[in-house]
């Protein structure tokens, strides 16, 4: 297994992101401190230079697992499940164009904040219908570029909280390029047991995200990633481990311990 870090490609509210901006330094930095990738969170794959950003990508030799796409939606509001249909239909184009900036990196599009949340007057089975509805869409778009889909915590949506919620919305969505995103963070809040979360969703998890319980960097709270890792590496997880980290007590700090961290265990 290889480990990633997440950089923001662009300013952005989201707290739970290491490294933004700066693209050409911390690139850098991130594979000085040891990573065998790069995460890239892009709002609008529009707004980067493509040229740029590959030459600097195989500069320093980090290949991309996975796009992060929540940023659409948290600094301009798209969203899959939108009541206002422009709304969903451009949530669903800019995911279109991450999958086009995807099929290049050869990465992943994770599918996070950007489906929404249930919203006053709309009932949860209209929501979760416009949200199958967006993502096989998507996911029609390019049969070799893979979406994965993240449960996260009901403080931050009520859409799709839990593993056993993702892996029903995989059933409707019935799209052999669609699976999950699981989050050690989310799964502290939400799973009775995280491990026996992942052994659930082992066939069809294609990426994986850790932080832990307090959002901080892996060995800044109680989460056993010993344990993680262990099951991670017997049910044959073939992906990236990739830290959604706050930058505390400072983004290099919490950077340089993740890494001690994932690679003390592994």
């Amino acid at each position: 297994m290889r480990f990633s870090i997440v950089l923001s490609t662009q300013p952005a509210s989201f707290n739970a992101v290491a490294y933004k901006g700066h693209i050409k330094d911390n690139l850098r930095k991130i594979k000085n401190l040891g990573y065998d990738g790069v995460e890239l969170a892009v709002r609008d794959p529009k707004l980067l230079d493509l040229n740029e950003l590959m030459g600097l990508l195989e500069q320093v030799n980090l290949p991309v697992p996975a796009l992060g796409t929540g940023q659409a939606y948290g600094e301009e509001g798209l969203s899959f499940t939108n009541a206002d249909l422009d709304i969903r239909t451009r949530a669903i184009d800019r995911i279109k164009t991450h999958i086009g900036l995807a099929r290049k990196l050869n990465a992943v599009v994770i599918i996070g904040l950007i489906r929404g949340k249930s919203q006053p007057g709309i009932s949860y089975s209209q929501s979760e219908e416009w949200l199958v509805e967006a993502i096989r869409e998507c996911a029609s778009t390019d049969a070799y570029v893979k979406l994965a889909i993240e449960p996260i915590n009901r403080y931050e949506t009520d859409l799709i909280n839990t593993v056993i919620s993702g892996l029903n919305l995989l059933d409707k969505i019935a799209k052999d390029n669609v699976g999950l995103l699981l989050d050690t963070f989310h799964m502290n809040i939400e799973e009775p047991s995280i491990l026996e979360s992942i052994e659930s969703a082992k066939d069809r998890m294609f990426h994986f995200h850790v932080a832990d319980s307090n959002r901080w960097y892996p060995g800044a709270g109680h989460i056993d990633f010993q344990e993680v890792y262990n099951l991670l590496h017997k049910i044959n997880y073939q992906g990236f481990i990739s830290a959604e980290i706050l930058p505390l007590p400072d983004a290099d700090t919490a950077a340089i311990k993740a890494i001690e961290t994932l690679h003390s265990i592994a």
